[in-house]
């Protein structure tokens, strides 16, 4: 089970933007620390994953999952409040859980295991 006091204090004292993290509660802080996990671990199964990387990735998907951007994520292109605020998402934003897996993630992972890994990927490209 997910240290949630573990991952309060590594993100409060690590991550910059922190305001989803700390907006969640309890259960949705345990839902997402699950998927971090269980996300790096099948895309980095030869490697040891430190409770920081997961900590890392759990903040950018509680940005990336917070309630406004949960609408993109479910394929709302634009929103209104009629006098409070309007939403506009760009095309090019980020889709697909891989997609939010931050640099500093990688880099952690990287050094506990000697390795350095990055977010290129192959591609096929049809000429």
């Amino acid at each position: 089970m997910a240290d949630l006091t573990a991952a309060d204090l590594y993100i409060n004292a690590n991550c910059i933007n922190i305001d989803d993290w700390t907006d969640a509660d309890d259960a949705k802080k345990l839902r997402i620390v699950n998927v971090a996990g269980r996300t790096l671990t099948t895309k980095y199964a030869q490697y040891t994953i430190p409770d920081a990387a997961v900590y890392e990735y759990a903040n950018e998907l509680a940005i990336a999952f917070n309630d406004t951007n949960s609408l993109q994520q479910q394929g709302v292109a634009s929103f209104g409040l009629t006098g409070v605020a309007n939403f506009t998402f760009k095309d090019w934003a980020k889709t697909g859980l891989d997609a939010w897996i931050p640099e500093a993630a990688l880099d952690i992972i990287g050094e506990a295991n000697g390795v350095k890994l990055g977010k290129r990927a192959v591609k096929w490209v049809t000429m």
